[in-house]
């Protein structure tokens, strides 16, 4: 069934059981670079070791921050803003997005040089939407294509604050901003024209910096007086987000998926698959460090298409694939609108998902800013065996095949999948051992 770099799956009858996923990969990054720039020792339990984790935390080896890991707790030794240093090489950050927008924000407002970099889809993924609003704010960013691909080059220093009306609701931009407005003088603040993720905002907050929200608006006031804390990382609800799915549409499925960050700006998948008739409970809802964390109970339930509304998307960007999956089994059409930085990803992920959908039978047309499915109402019984699904090396749409493969006949194969240790380590062994044959 699994393989180094490709998948082999045969029919499932239902998913059943308890599981635990991965740390949340958002959280994650964020408690790594919050930690390294406040002072004190920071402790991080549950943090994901995915590639993209692993690829901050070695950014900030090379800016001189001490960290350790005893493969339970990992421990960094932060100095402050000022503690780091200029780095002696290039960074390489591998295929994260997030890492590379989110820490040109902070380099920007550092008084040495830094070069970001990362493989050959991250180079070719658009920086100008972080690189404006930090020459705004006085950063000097520079990278091929007038600024707007990596590798970029940041001489940080001298910021000052603004308010930037953001043109899309994107946390990495938001992020880069407010993290950047922790070097400037005076409040930087961001307006976005919908509610992204906030998990920025709230770690912020827990590290002790005065952040201030009002309504799309958010923000930070220039310090460097971050104090260290305590994270406990929950679980990732992008990666929970494969099993939800996959339970519900396998007939008969019952599964629990355990301590689950359920932060309301990330579950917009559950909202639309309970909107197309899914069974989805939320049990033994608790907080950690401001974020929302619960058990996911998932039961099977026949769904039904659906127009999804343009203002859930940015709660469920990176769901989008595994969206698609529930689609191609629901009765009637599902329509998803407003997703143009779906074209932006780790891949073309509407065009992508087109095609992975097509590879089963179903009909599925990309639109500029979307895509529109005729899902199958019911399964995919008596399609044709022995599939070959390319993944387009994005680990999403990797692991949405693979979730799709459960409810199809015959053998499917997803080739190129070593993609998904960037946010989902062991996911193919975690799948088997809720899997019923």
């Amino acid at each position: 069934m699994a393989g180094s770099t490709q998948f082999v799956l045969s029919p499932a009858k239902r998913l059943e059981g308890e599981i635990v996923v991965p740390g949340d990969k958002s959280i994650s990054h964020r408690a790594v670079i919050l930690g390294a720039v406040a002072r004190g020792t920071t402790e991080i339990r549950g943090l994901l070791r995915g590639d993209d984790v692993l690829r901050t935390l070695a950014a900030f080896r090379r800016l001189g921050v001490s960290i350790g890991d005893d493969g339970d707790t990992v421990r960094i030794d932060g100095r402050g803003l000022s503690g780091l240093r200029e780095p002696d090489d290039v960074i390489d950050l591998g295929n994260s997005g997030t890492s590379i927008r989110l820490l040109a924000g902070l380099l920007a407002g550092r008084p040495f040089l830094s070069i970001l970099t990362g493989d050959d889809s991250l180079r070719g993924r658009p920086m100008g939407r972080v690189a404006e609003p930090l020459r705004k704010m006085g950063g000097r960013i520079d990278g091929r294509s007038e600024g707007n691909l990596a590798p970029l080059v940041v001489r940080g220093g001298g910021l000052r604050g603004i308010s930037y009306l953001s043109p899309v609701a994107s946390a990495q931009v938001k992020s880069a901003v407010l993290l950047a407005g922790l070097s400037a003088e005076g409040e930087t603040s961001v307006t976005e024209p919908g509610l992204s993720r906030d998990h920025t905002e709230k770690m912020l907050t827990a590290f002790g910096a005065g952040v201030r929200r009002e309504g799309l608006k958010v923000a930070v006031e220039g310090n460097d007086r971050l104090k260290a804390c305590c994270v406990d990382v929950p679980g990732d609800f992008s990666s929970a987000a494969f099993f939800i799915v996959g339970a519900t549409i396998l007939p008969g499925s019952d599964l629990t998926i355990r301590r689950v960050g359920v932060n309301p700006t990330r579950t917009g998948l559950i909202d639309v698959l309970r909107q197309m008739g899914g069974r989805i409970e939320l049990e033994s809802l608790t907080e950690t460090g401001g974020e929302a964390v619960a058990d996911i109970r998932v039961r099977s339930a026949p769904l039904k298409g659906v127009t999804v509304a343009p203002e859930i998307v940015p709660r469920m960007i990176d769901e989008f694939p595994v969206l698609c999956i529930a689609a191609a089994v629901a009765e009637g059409e599902t329509v998803v609108t407003g997703a143009s930085e779906l074209r932006v990803k780790e891949s073309d992920r509407i065009a992508a998902m087109a095609h992975v959908l097509g590879q089963f039978g179903v009909s599925a047309a990309g639109l500029p800013d979307g895509i529109r499915i005729h899902g199958r109402g019911g399964g995919l019984e008596g399609d044709a065996t022995g599939r070959r699904i390319r993944s387009h090396g994005d680990h999403r749409v990797a692991m949405s095949a693979a979730t799709l493969a459960l409810a199809a006949s015959g053998e499917t194969l997803v080739e190129d999948t070593a993609c998904v240790a960037t946010s989902f380590p062991g996911f193919l062994e975690l799948l088997r051992s809720v899997t019923r044959l």
